[in-house]
């Protein structure tokens, strides 16, 4: 399949080119910034762009047959107007080139399910990941709008352990710890699963352990 990837150079963007390399899709990294992403595969095609161009991203959207979003804020203290521009292009890009499956990496601090959250988190969120959070709001409340078969991933905390590909992942789950967890290489691993299975097209999963 060939895939295309937003956000390509973060920590879970890594582990999405990494294994989506290795289930031997054909992957266009889509980076600012082709430097920083110097220790890619040999199979994956590294393309120079920046999402607030909508010339940029319909370019890269050309042939393909899917594309996934890891893309974030480089900021906690303020929200993203570069952000939200970039999404409008790339769902607009990805309609106009009939590409219909976008798998997006939002977090499970969005509005509609920090209230289900124990007050340890809810405290952390409105202290510091306030911002981010809003900018997840905004980019899901666009993507709900598309054509787009989307499917929303709202995961936990994120950590660098090993990928096990053992986790839990549906909708409305009850953690089974004060904070919950998921690697952001078992995410990545859950995330990939999405271009081929229909069980939550149009729906918001969580992945935790």
């Amino acid at each position: 399949m060939n895939i295309l990837i937003f956000g390509a150079t973060g920590r879970t963007g890594r582990e999405l080119v990494k294994q989506a390399n290795a289930l031997g899709h054909e992957v266009t990294a889509f980076v600012r910034d082709p430097a920083a992403l110097a220790d890619a595969s040999e199979n994956c095609r590294v393309y120079k762009g920046n999402v607030t161009e909508r010339a940029s991203v319909e370019r890269a959207t050309a042939s393909q047959d899917a594309a996934l979003s890891a893309l974030g804020s480089r900021t906690l203290w303020r929200r993203s107007q570069e952000l939200a521009l970039g999404m409008h292009n790339i769902l607009t890009a990805l309609e106009n080139s009939s590409v219909k499956r976008f798998i997006y990496l939002s977090a499970d601090t969005v509005s509609e399910t920090r209230r289900s959250l124990n007050p340890l988190r809810r405290l952390i969120i409105s202290t510091l990941l306030y911002n981010t959070a809003a900018d997840h709001e905004l980019d899901e409340a666009m993507i709900r709008e598309s054509r787009l078969d989307w499917i929303i991933v709202r995961p936990p905390l994120l950590t660098n352990a090993l990928h096990t590909g053992h986790y839990r992942c549906g909708e409305h789950m009850e953690p089974k710890t004060l904070l919950p967890k998921i690697s952001r290489a078992d995410l990545a691993d859950f995330m990939l699963k999405q271009l081929a299975d229909d069980t939550f097209v149009r729906r918001t999963p969580t992945v935790m352990y």
